[in-house]
């Protein structure tokens, strides 16, 4: 029963990591690219590990195992939120088929600091953030 369940966990991370590869090839821009393969490839590495950590069945390496998945998890959603942003503020062009684009006018040119109502920041948004 426990070697079922690790063919199918490490099948699913294998599935996640190929569909992740996918779709950084079929995805028409960057911000899209970005998105799918954070997401689908952490799942995927989650996935793997967790199956790796069943196989073994050792406390020292499930706790190594678990820490890794966490490093993992923090680490590629920070990176992918931070290379969206540095894409944006490069001023990478958006897919034509993107309906909104939601920062349009509420970052400072100089400064990239975002505006928010929240915290009364000075950077007032300056136009329609529908395209």
């Amino acid at each position: 029963m426990k070697d079922i369940l690790i063919m199918i966990l490490a099948s699913f991370g294998a599935i996640f990591i190929l569909s992740s590869s996918i779709g950084l090839l079929r995805k028409p821009d960057v911000y899209l690219r970005i998105s799918v393969t954070a997401k689908a490839s952490t799942l995927g590495i989650g996935l793997m590990l967790t199956s790796a950590a069943l196989y073994f069945n050792d406390y020292s390496v499930t706790t190594r195992i678990v820490a890794i998945i966490l490093f993992v998890f923090l680490t590629i959603s920070i990176g992918g939120h931070l290379l969206a942003r540095a894409a944006y503020f490069t001023k990478t062009p958006i897919w034509k088929g993107t309906k909104v684009d939601d920062l349009a006018g509420q970052y400072d040119e100089v400064t990239h600091e975002l505006y928010s109502e929240k915290h009364n920041s000075s950077i007032k948004p300056e136009k329609d953030t529908s395209i």
